[in-house]
């Protein structure tokens, strides 16, 4: 059995991938697993893109394959891609940080069926999916290689892993590819699986199954006072070795942060839903002034004026709110860049 090599990448991660790839022998002893964020509706080019100049077969993995060596196993859209002893399993189940395919699930089933025989390498993206994974394939014995935030085009999700588990080895793209090969030719001292043990009830089935209530609290960690972003639901907390996770019944997970993205998309969304009723109520109380206006009532007709100029004020408020985060936003992006 070949030993494993899982890749997360998000936001510019095309080129490092490319660079990592290129740089791997026709002969090796491991599988390569990538998983990359991808919109739900748009069809992927990422296998047929990394299929150039590589020694080796990428393809868009299907469940139930087996697993074998000089492979490139790609997630596809709207799908995670999890990894059990021997095959892969392709699965519509819950979103994790609000993403499906998710690098936490990827990273965390490797780890679980392979312990010390996989390599984690997460790449340039924005919040942090994969410091979770990249956690439980530390504890369960195997190594970790982070994308130098530096050379990264967006640094978060490699600052957060640095961040949060003991890395291995810190790298622009350029050199990781070389350093995976040297790992998976070394001789890794095998260790007692501990971790993935605990964190094997996490894992979502590849049917997506729901949690049972008579088990939240025995597995789920203590009830959260937050509520689900996707769904509205409960949220259950657990804490490993300082990592703040959340998951709800329905088996949408989160980081700290992907819950509070989770909870900024929501603010935003309530407030654009907003703008629109309040411009078209203005809209009607100025056609009702006009109206009043015609019949002679003037009286009338100020009191429609003024309710309209009140609900106009109150529109662009909160359109000047929006503008602000999404200006805040692009900022962000662009320090990300540099």
């Amino acid at each position: 059995m070949p030993n494993i090599v899982v890749i997360g990448a998000s936001a510019g991660g095309v080129e490092p991938l490319q660079e990592i790839v290129r740089s791997l022998p026709a002969k090796l002893p491991a599988a390569v697993f990538v998983v990359m964020h991808l919109s739900a509706g748009a069809p992927s080019a990422l296998a047929q893109i990394l299929s150039v100049n590589s020694a080796w077969k990428v393809a868009a993995a299907t469940d139930g394959e087996p697993i074998e060596p000089t492979r490139i196993y790609v997630a596809k859209p709207d799908l995670h891609m999890l990894v059990e002893p021997g095959r892969i399993r392709v699965t519509h189940g819950p979103k994790e940080n609000r993403y499906r395919p998710s690098i936490d699930s990827l990273f965390r089933t490797a780890a679980w069926a392979y312990g010390p025989r996989v390599v984690g390498v997460v790449l340039t993206g924005s919040l942090d999916d994969g410091t979770v994974g990249l956690y439980v394939i530390k504890h369960e014995g195997g190594m970790a290689v982070v994308q130098d935030p530096k050379d990264a085009l967006f640094p978060s999700m490699p600052e957060s892993a640095i961040r949060r588990v003991p890395v291995d080895f810190i790298l622009p793209a350029a050199q990781i590819g070389q350093k995976v090969v040297a790992l998976v030719n070394d001789r890794w001292t095998e260790k007692e699986p501990s971790k993935a043990n605990e964190i094997a009830r996490d894992i979502p089935s590849p049917e997506g199954e729901k949690m049972k209530v008579e088990e939240d609290e025995k597995w789920m960690g203590k009830p959260s006072p937050f509520t689900c972003p996707d769904c509205n639901g409960a949220l259950w907390e657990m804490e490993d070795g300082g990592l703040l996770r959340f998951r709800c019944r329905v088996g949408h997970a989160f980081s700290g942060d992907g819950v509070s993205a989770g909870y900024t998309e929501s603010v935003e969304a309530a407030l654009r839903a907003a703008v629109r009723p309040l411009e078209e109520s203005a809209a009607l109380e100025m056609r009702l002034g006009e109206l009043a206006l015609e019949r002679g009532d003037k009286k009338a007709a100020e009191r429609f004026k003024q309710v309209a100029n009140g609900r106009q004020s109150e529109a662009q408020t909160i359109r000047s709110m929006l503008l602000s985060k999404l200006l805040s936003k692009r900022n962000s992006d662009a320090i990300f860049s540099e």
